[in-house]
Order: C-alpha cells, then structure tokens, then sequence
C-alpha cells in the first residue's frame, strides 16, 4: 500500500474508527481520545507559555514537525516513542496524571 491509498483510508478529522480486529464498543469515540486530547491541549500550553514554534520543538525532539502539527490539530494519535521524545525535550509530563501509562 502507498502512502495515498493509506492516506485515503484514514477517517476524516473528528470521527473515530477502532483498530482492526476489535468489536466497536458503541458511540462515541474511543476513551483513548480523551487522553490524546489531553496530551495536545497540553502541549499548546507549553508551547504558548514558551514560546516554542513547532519547527523549534522538531528540531530539538527529533519528532518531525508535521507529525507535532498534526497531534495538536486532533488528526493523529501520538505513539509511546513521540510522546517519551516529546516529555523528555520539554522536561514536563504530557499524559495525564490519574490515567495509567501505556505499557
């Protein structure tokens, strides 16, 4: 599959669709979306406090820019690896605290 087609398949901003293989678990989105948002409203306060650009976080994170850009505009969900790269070069915790962390 190209990266068009997979492109393609991704649902449009604002719906949610469950991963392959699991049963849908009825309306709403999935109770993972609240943490994400979490994790990018806090972000943007970070980054609005600090006045930190996101090609300036990118390059000091490693995380790639768009991938930041599309976190904070709710059309991804960030894995383990960006959010431990992201915590680490900002030196602040990003998920949220009384949510158990990924394992």
């Amino acid at each position: 599959m190209s990266w068009s087609e997979d492109a393609r398949a991704r649902p449009p901003p604002g719906t949610w669709r469950e991963p392959a293989g699991l049963a849908p678990r009825g309306p709403g989105p999935p109770p993972a979306a609240a943490v994400v948002q979490q994790i990018a409203a806090t972000l943007a306060g970070i980054l609005a406090e600090r006045r930190l650009s996101l090609r300036g976080l990118a390059a000091a994170s490693g995380v790639n820019r768009q991938s930041i850009a599309d976190l904070l505009a709710g059309r991804s969900w960030p894995d383990v690896a960006t959010i431990a790269l992201l915590e680490t070069t900002l030196t602040v915790r990003l998920w949220p605290q009384g949510t158990p962390a990924p394992r």
